[in-house]
């Protein structure tokens, strides 16, 4: 099975299997990633499941739709490589992928 790298806000490695199919905000919340909150519960209308993807997956994840750009412009914490893990469907492309967890400050 694929595998992700989740890494909290304060550095706390959490290496899962993941499932083909499933958003990364879905798996994140199955293995209790902290940072992850997910309060929308995935409907791309809260942020709270703000990941940051390092630039060599960022072409197999594919840029951010305009609802979910416009949620990100919200966040203090925005950079490059930032996403909404509800909106990024697990592949067998991402299988080892590295995602931040950014703090939110």
């Amino acid at each position: 099975m694929p595998k992700i790298t989740f890494i909290s806000p304060d550095n706390k490695e959490y290496i899962v299997d993941a499932e083909i199919g499933k958003t990364l905000m879905q798996i994140a919340v199955t293995n209790n990633v902290e940072g992850i909150d997910a309060d929308c519960g995935g409907s791309c209308a809260c942020a709270t499941c703000h990941i940051i993807v390092p630039k060599e997956y960022r072409a197999k994840t594919g840029p951010a739709h305009e609802d979910e750009s416009a949620l990100l412009d919200f966040l203090d914490n925005r950079r490059a490589g930032s996403r909404l893990s509800c909106q990024i469907e697990m592949t067998e492309d991402l299988d080892g992928i590295i995602v931040k967890v950014p703090a939110l400050y």
